[in-house]
C-alpha cells in the first residue's frame, strides 16, 4: 500500500515551493503531480489541423515523493504515515501524530 496516493492534500518539504499545499494530481512510481504547482514554461509548436496555436504555456512537472508530505488538516502541519491492519483486515493508512485514519 501506498502512503501518498491520489487526491491526496500534501504540502511540499523542500525546494522553491516550500510550504506549499496542494492536491495530489497523479502518482507515478516514485514521483507525484501536484495540482498548480511545481510549474516549467514549455514551448509549443503551433498545430492548424490539431487546433493547436503556439506560445509558451505552463506545465505540472512531477515531484519526487521525498520532497512532499502528507498534510494533516487537523494539526495544520506535514506528517507522517502509518499502515496498519484494523479489525476487519483491512490495511488502513493513518496519521502518525494523532491516530486519526486518512480518509
Amino acid at each position: 500500500m501506498k502512503k501518498i496516493k491520489l487526491n491526496d492534500e500534501v504540502i511540499i518539504i523542500t525546494g522553491k515551493n516550500k510550504d506549499s499545499t496542494g492536491a495530489v494530481i497523479k502518482v507515478l512510481d516514485s514521483k507525484v503531480l501536484v495540482e498548480g504547482l511545481n510549474l516549467a514554461k514549455k514551448h509549443v509548436r503551433s498545430n492548424p489541423n490539431a487546433g493547436v496555436t503556439g506560445g509558451i504555456t505552463e506545465i505540472e512537472v512531477p515531484l519526487a515523493v521525498s520532497n512532499v508530505a502528507i498534510y494533516n488538516s487537523a494539526t495544520k502541519k506535514a506528517d507522517r504515515v502509518g499502515i496498519r491492519t484494523n479489525k476487519d483486515g483491512i490495511k488502513e493508512r493513518f496519521f502518525k501524530s494523532n491516530n486519526e485514519v486518512i480518509v
